[in-house]
């Protein structure tokens, strides 16, 4: 399929730079993906479409405030690190700006100096691995130094870091946030459960592969970066039981969708107890196994995740909903509206 089939016109000044004082006050879309039926509601109603038997899956993946600022130790000269992936001990695969100052051997200091990193490897795609060294425990090091990695597309500086979590995290290792939980609350989830809908909670740990612009013609040619996924026994069984009845599976992002859908398709549709790699590329003409609908935000042009959202609701019914999106002056990417895909 060709590239272009996915693009589709994006004022800039839909994109929204801050997250909403309230995180249910998000504008929510309801897109039939049978008839294209579109609807409007606002998110802190979305109770209203489902059902007891249902099951709600939520990735519980953590953002790391993974950008750290420091400086070559031999030169002073001033360096930005993203954590990427963490590799092995204390070693993570980053992206370093400006590479060319960072060769093999080379330290950088971040702060007070508490914090030490030293270039073990480049690797062919330009990304290094660093090791770094510290007293006490990384991830209250990395809280103290670091700043939240927010997409490029984000101008605006973020007040409350916690705003780019979802009120669920709690596994640590995301390099980028599961977006389209942000929309939820405790309250929101209070009045599931109350409903009898079971919420359930995969971790895939969203790399910035997830964003990687395609570009070739040919989306087929596309390659995902690969990320960590796990899923529990207690969520598996769950799953099953809900497949088992006939109760929908309603998965909450592209990172959720991608986690069931790698699990799924390795095991003849049923869900197990497993963790590993997914590198899944999802994109009109997959046959889903795991969801039967979903919650995401409104993507980038061109994105492998618009290509997604189109295997499931088909590219017409996706591209006809986003013309209307724009129309209506809904907010786009990670801190923008919601759409519920059922």
């Amino acid at each position: 399929m060709k590239l272009d089939l996915f693009d589709f016109h994006l004022p800039e000044e839909l994109i929204a730079q801050v997250p909403l004082k309230e995180r249910d006050a998000s504008r929510l879309m309801i897109l039939n993906k049978q008839s294209g039926d579109i609807n409007h509601e606002q998110f802190r109603h979305i109770t209203e479409y489902f059902h007891a038997g249902d099951c709600l899956v939520l990735n519980d993946t953590r953002v790391l405030p993974a950008r750290l600022y420091g400086e070559k130790q031999e030169t002073g000269a001033k360096i930005e690190v993203l954590l990427l992936k963490h590799s092995e001990d204390n070693s993570w695969e980053t992206l370093v700006k400006p590479a060319k100052r960072i060769k093999e051997g080379s330290t950088i200091r971040f702060g007070d100096g508490r914090l030490t990193a030293t270039c073990r490897d480049v690797l062919a795609d330009g990304g290094r691995v660093l090791e770094f060294k510290y007293e006490g425990i990384f991830y209250e090091v990395l809280e103290s130094l670091g700043e939240m990695p927010l997409p490029p597309y984000i101008k605006e500086q973020l007040d409350d870091r916690e705003r780019y979590q979802t009120v669920f995290s709690r596994e640590q290792g995301s390099a980028a946030a599961p977006t389209a939980g942000l929309h939820f609350t405790e309250e929101i989830l209070q009045q599931l459960k109350m409903k009898g809908v079971h919420i359930v909670f995969i971790t895939l740990h969203v790399g910035l592969g997830t964003f990687r612009p395609v570009n070739v013609d040919q989306i087929e040619e596309h390659e995902m970066h690969a990320e960590y996924f796990q899923m529990s026994n207690e969520t598996a069984t769950i799953l099953n039981a809900a497949r088992e009845k006939g109760s929908k599976i309603i998965s909450v992002g592209t990172t959720s969708t991608r986690t069931l859908e790698t699990i799924a398709m390795k095991n003849n549709g049923e869900f197990k107890e497993e963790s590993g790699w997914t590198d899944i590329f999802i994109y009109p003409g997959y046959q889903f196994k795991a969801i039967d609908g979903m919650i995401t935000n409104f993507h980038l042009p061109k994105s492998s995740l618009i290509m997604l959202i189109s295997a499931l609701a088909g590219r017409k019914n996706v591209l006809n909903a986003y013309e209307k999106a724009v129309e209506e002056r809904y907010r786009f990417f990670s801190f923008g509206d919601a759409m519920l895909i059922i």
